[in-house]
């Protein structure tokens, strides 16, 4: 049967991670032929994010020596997957594990090679998003527009899905949030059709444990222009 490697990056997320392992392990896949890999990265932590991520039965569990990245986090984590498909996704509940279906649906069917959950395809703002959050995603759709030639309408989204072998290919280098640009550019470059699959969102706040910011707006540009060639 075929394999989904569900890759989830984690740092200090002790808050969220058993419920969103609860929500993944859910995820009925068997009507589309699929089985889980479920593979936990921990960046880290300094609190029980590793050993409540360790305690849940079917989750490989990897602890980084230390705090590396989330760009580094999802490499280790690349490195474990031996699944045939293989999803990133954030370690928080700001993304819905059953949005895996339609997602796989749309790889499957063969509508693109790559798959991008969007928090904004035929739709706005979350009422429950920061207005410079929104604004400063949907302003790197253009940015990547420039640099790869290629609009998406969330770039920036943290539910991304490949088949492996293709992803596994490519020789990454980013530690930080900055992979997702690394990823979006080189793809690209390589001639990939990236679709994109409207998604559900439930953004939390900076108090609640958000942690990208503005100075990964300017490091986004950086990345896109570094790797707009491959």
């Amino acid at each position: 049967m075929p394999t989904l490697s569900i890759v989830i990056p984690a740092y200090n997320e002790a808050r969220f991670i058993g419920t969103l392992l609860e929500q993944i392990q859910a995820v009925d896949l068997g009507r589309l032929g699929i089985q889980k890999q479920i593979i936990v990265v921990d960046d880290c932590s300094a609190d029980g994010t590793a050993g409540i991520a360790a305690a849940v039965a079917g989750v490989t569990v990897k602890r980084m020596p230390v705090n590396g990245g989330k760009g580094a986090a999802v490499r280790a984590g690349i490195d474990l997957a031996a699944g045939d498909y293989l999803i990133i996704q954030d370690a928080d509940l700001e993304y819905d594990p059953n949005d895996y279906v339609p997602m796989l649906e749309a790889l499957l069917s063969g509508s693109g090679d790559v798959v991008y959950g969007s928090r904004y395809l035929g739709r706005g703002r979350h009422p429950n998003q920061s207005l410079a959050a929104y604004l400063g995603g949907r302003s790197l759709s253009l940015v990547a527009l420039v640099f790869t030639g290629r609009y998406l309408t969330d770039t920036v989204t943290a539910l991304k899905l490949f088949d492996r072998e293709q992803l596994a290919g490519i020789t990454l280098e980013s530690s930080g949030f900055e992979l997702d640009h690394e990823i979006t550019a080189k793809m690209a470059h390589r001639g990939a059709r990236i679709v994109e699959v409207p998604i559900r969102y439930s953004p939390r706040t900076r108090e609640e444990g958000k942690k990208i910011g503005m100075r990964d707006w300017f490091v986004a540009i950086r990345t896109f222009a570094r790797y707009r060639k491959g």
